[in-house]
């Protein structure tokens, strides 16, 4: 069994579960670029039964200048004795300087990525220059049909794509919750569920907005929200953190809806479960969202979802009608409808709900382990790859930023 060295920026819970399915199937690998994440705060997670290594052990891969990385990223690969090697992305430094040791080592690299053709906008000469680095790769694993799709324009032939990147333990999730309604450890009255960074692209402040529409439209009065609380009317509650958390505050002060939007901070993994249980229905807003693993989680937990039409992960996991719907998320009024809707008919829901562990069982590590094993297949077979001048310089470039 070849070893395959799977590479991401720093472990988290997501990362591991992929990790440990992944070890079922082939032999692995880890390699974590730094010990802490500069985007998410999670506490040092376990690698339990995994053969792993960190580039930096003291924090944050970019803390590392490209000589060390470098040096230290090879000096792994070459020991190890790496034979196929799996690479977060093709923007990032450390991807692109794993990639450029196996083109030296004639060693196949697999590409993992998340991205669509329309999570940003596109300009000719960096898809032009994109292409180049992803024709470097002898195989991929994507997460779901738009990246797949998208990975097939950038030149990568469709029978060496494969899907199954973007997963999260279902298990854990689905245990969890079952455990916490046993013991009736659960709010009385469900509320709205939002899980994410505070930053632009999250779309928050809409999400408010079209909150105090919702709140209008099961008050008495729809002329000012803040009149009265109804006691058809669900909290919203929001976990996460972020630069933006004050000005949601004030936006959340001047709706007059303090006392009905709840907003607790960054929770570590193994404190969501309790939130996903209490909750009942979960809703992620994202003008922009490459995938959108919260959402996994969310039907993972048993929840009906309403999902942006930007979030890369709504065309394969949101089945309309059946376990949730998506929205256009520059519609306020959409999204307080919608939610007016998913709120006001609890055996809708639970069925929804059903229907959301039912569409996730499909899309767990498993996935990503099976995915990844066909695309480690294919890579071996593949022919080694040739570099080109330019080639050579379109990477040295793109790893000096």
């Amino acid at each position: 069994m070849p070893l395959v060295a799977i590479l991401f920026d720093n472990f988290g819970p997501y990362h591991l579960a992929r990790l440990r399915a992944a070890s079922g199937a082939c032999e692995v690998l880890a390699v974590e670029f730094g010990s802490s994440s500069a985007e998410y705060d999670w506490k040092t997670s376990e690698a339990v039964g995994l053969k792993r290594v960190v580039l930096n052990p003291k924090g944050e891969s970019h803390q590392m200048s490209k000589d060390e990385f470098q040096l230290r990223l090879d000096q792994i690969l070459s020991d190890f004795h790496a034979e196929v090697v799996v690479v977060p992305g093709w923007g990032y430094r450390g991807a692109l300087l794993a990639l450029s040791w196996c083109l030296k080592n004639k060693v196949p690299a697999v590409v993992m990525s998340e991205s669509t053709a329309w999570d940003e906008e596109r300009k000719p000469i960096k898809e032009w220059v994109k292409a180049r680095v992803v024709s470097l790769f002898s195989s991929a694993l994507v997460g779901g049909t738009p990246h797949r799709d998208y990975m097939a324009k950038l030149g990568m032939p469709a029978d060496r794509i494969f899907l199954g990147y973007d997963a999260v333990d279902n298990s854990f999730f689905e245990a969890e919750g079952l455990r916490l309604k046993a013991k009736g450890k659960r709010e009385k009255k469900p509320y709205f569920l939002a899980s994410a960074r505070f930053i632009e692209k999250k779309n928050l402040f809409r999400l408010l907005k079209a909150y105090a529409h919702y709140r209008g439209k099961t008050l008495p009065s729809t002329l000012d929200v803040r009149l009265s609380t109804a006691q058809s009317s669900w909290d919203l509650v929001i976990i996460g953190d972020g630069a933006l958390r004050a000005e949601l505050e004030m936006l959340r002060s001047e709706l007059g809806l303090e006392d009905c939007i709840q907003m607790p901070g960054f929770k570590q993994y193994n404190e969501l479960p309790s939130y996903y249980a209490s909750a009942g229905a979960f809703i992620h807003t994202s003008t922009t969202e490459q995938w959108g693993l919260v959402v996994n989680e969310a039907m993972a937990s048993g929840l009906p979802v309403l999902v942006s039409n930007r979030c890369g992960c709504a065309t394969d996991l949101v089945k309309e009608g059946v376990n949730g719907w998506t929205f256009d998320p520059t519609n306020e009024e959409q999204i307080a409808n919608l939610m007016l809707k998913i709120s006001s008919d609890e055996a809708l829901r639970s069925e929804m709900g059903r229907k959301s562990q039912e569409i996730i069982a499909n899309w767990g590590p498993d996935r990503f382990a099976s995915g990844l094993k066909s695309a480690v297949d294919v890579a071996l077979k593949a022919p080694r790859k040739k570099v080109g001048l330019l080639d050579r310089l379109i990477l040295l470039a793109m790893t000096r930023r």
